[in-house]
């Protein structure tokens, strides 16, 4: 027998090949195992109405908690249900059709403009501070002098009409990156305050360019609780008004292109 040899028909690197082999399938089960710790089990509607659950062939793992960075904690995977109510209907009667809004498709949470369930809470910096904040409230932060200064443009919606003006610009402090524009959108004789995504606009050199929506639709952007701080639940909500935008801003938008 050769080197290595156990038997006449077994070797070490025999042997080793096939612990590789256990361990990658382990491997593989584990990772399998792990990814289901959020948004598992999965909901499956039936044709007579009931819904089951159905956690796949490889079973569902064993909750682990974590401890959050700012204090408290949180097990996965948990029995915890989206408050969210389906403000939707199938375009069909066959499982698995398109759904169709039923109110107003921007806030409906459908599509393009659905959100996740996040903590109704400001994300934080390592210090534990508020992370994206108007750079009214801090200090050491301003635009770049070879860059345009949106504060006071006018914001013009995918119609070409004005919608509101820039009043401030919300900055990540983490990042160093601005997050949003502070927009003054005159509602009922008075004026509301709405956050716009900097990448769904175009600063130019006289005014901000938006896409996504129309210029009226400014009004109804989701507000913030408070002034100086946007929570993470309230950044989904803003995120999907704008992304629900450019599917259900004008009905030609959800017509076929040809």
């Amino acid at each position: 027998m050769g080197t290595g040899a156990i038997t006449q028909y077994v070797d070490v690197a025999q042997i080793v090949l096939y612990m590789f082999w256990v361990f990658f399938a382990g491997l593989i089960y584990y990772l399998q195992r792990e990814s289901k710790r959020e948004g598992f089990p999965l909901e499956t509607d039936l044709p007579d109405g009931r819904v089951i659950f159905t956690p796949g062939f490889i079973g569902m793992p064993t909750p682990k908690t974590f401890l959050l960075p700012h204090g408290g904690e949180i097990s996965v995977p948990n029995d915890n249900k989206s408050p969210q109510t389906l403000h939707a209907q199938p375009t069909h009667r066959w499982l698995g059709a398109p759904l169709e809004p039923t109110g107003n498709p921007m806030l409906d949470g459908v599509g393009p403009g659905a959100w996740a369930d996040r903590a109704d809470e400001p994300d934080l910096t390592f210090e534990g501070e508020a992370k994206i904040v108007p750079i009214r409230t801090i200090e050491g932060f301003g635009v770049a002098e070879q860059d345009p200064d949106p504060r006071g443009m006018d914001v013009i919606g995918a119609d070409g009409e004005v919608g509101g003006t820039v009043r401030d610009l919300w900055v990540d402090r983490s990042e160093m990156m601005f997050r949003y524009l502070e927009v003054s959108v005159p509602v009922d004789g008075g004026t509301r305050q709405v956050l716009l995504p900097v990448n769904f606009s175009r600063i130019g050199d006289e005014a901000v360019r938006v896409a996504s929506i129309l210029s009226h639709q400014f009004a109804k952007v989701p507000g913030t609780r408070y002034f100086d701080r946007v929570t993470l639940l309230e950044e989904e909500k803003i995120m999907a008004y704008y992304g629900g935008g450019t599917l259900y801003a004008e009905p030609s938008r959800q017509e076929p292109l040809v």
